[in-house]
C-alpha cells in the first residue's frame, strides 16, 4: 500500500487502478484543501475512523446518480408536497456535518468516520466555496440534510442524516433537481446502498466513472455560496 507524504508541496496519488479489491488506494497524507480537491478530481475520497490514519479510497464499481435518471417513488412524492419541509442550501454547513457525524444505528458505540479533522477540513472547503450543504427544516428545526463537494459539473455526495422520515431524501431530491437545471453531469455516491438505488443511483465500472468525471470537470465551476432557483 502506498503511504502518502504530508509535505505541503506533494499532492501525489497513485493510479486508481492500483487500489485493493475493496478500493483502498493509499494511506497517510493530510486533509488540506489542495489535497482533497486533487483527490476528488482523480476519483478518490478519504474515509477512515478516529483510530486509523487517513485512508484514501477509489472503489470499483462506483455508485453514481445521473441527475436525469432520478427516480421518485409514489411515497416520496407525498413527502415532496409543498409545506411539509422547508429546504435551504448552504445555510448551516457545519451543523449539517455535525448531524451527519451524530449517533447512527451502524455505530452503536458512538463512533463515526466524520472525525474532528474531517469536520475542520470540509468546513474550510465550504468557506472556500467548494463544499455545500442542503438542509431540510420542519417547524424551525433542522431535521435532515446532506453535504458534499462540487467541482465543475460533478457533485460528490459525502453524507446525509435524517431526524424524521424522508427528510434527507427530500433534501437530496431538491439538490438533484437543481443540479439538473445547472447541467451537472453526475452525482458521485461512492458506494451503493438500497436507499440510493431506490432514488435511481447505479453502480458502474470505475473506468466508466472516471470518463464521466473527466467530462464533468471541464464544465464551468459553480464556486461560492449556492442559492437554489426553486426551493421546496
Amino acid at each position: 500500500m502506498v503511504r502518502l507524504s504530508a509535505n505541503p508541496g506533494d499532492l501525489y496519488f497513485p493510479p486508481v487502478d492500483s487500489a485493493s479489491p475493496e478500493g483502498l488506494l493509499a494511506v497517510g497524507g493530510d486533509l488540506r484543501p489542495e489535497r482533497l480537491l486533487e483527490a476528488y478530481k482523480r476519483g478518490i475520497f478519504p474515509w477512515y475512523s478516529d483510530d486509523q490514519p487517513i485512508l484514501w479510497w477509489s472503489p470499483d464499481p462506483r455508485a453514481v446518480l445521473f441527475p436525469d435518471k432520478l427516480h421518485i417513488s409514489r411515497s416520496l412524492k407525498r413527502s415532496l408536497r409543498p409545506g411539509l419541509f422547508k429546504i435551504t442550501v448552504d445555510r448551516c454547513f457545519r451543523d449539517v456535518m455535525q448531524q451527519c457525524a451524530g449517533p447512527r444505528p451502524q455505530y452503536p458505540d458512538g463512533g463515526t468516520w466524520i472525525t474532528v479533522e474531517m469536520l475542520e477540513a470540509y468546513t474550510l472547503l465550504h468557506e472556500q466555496g467548494y463544499a455545500h450543504s442542503v438542509e431540510a427544516w420542519q417547524e424551525g428545526q433542522l431535521v435532515g440534510g446532506l453535504y458534499g463537494v462540487a467541482l465543475g459539473g460533478a457533485f460528490f455526495a459525502e453524507s446525509m442524516f435524517n431526524r424524521v422520515p424522508d427528510a434527507s431524501k427530500v433534501a437530496l431530491v431538491s439538490l438533484v433537481r437543481q443540479l439538473q437545471i445547472w447541467g451537472f453531469r453526475l452525482m458521485d455516491c461512492q458506494q451503493s446502498s438500497p436507499h440510493l438505488l431506490a432514488l435511481g443511483a447505479e453502480a458502474i465500472p470505475r473506468r466508466n466513472f472516471l470518463d464521466h468525471l473527466t467530462a464533468a470537470l471541464v464544465m464551468p465551476e459553480r464556486r461560492g455560496r449556492w442559492a437554489f432557483d426553486e426551493l421546496s
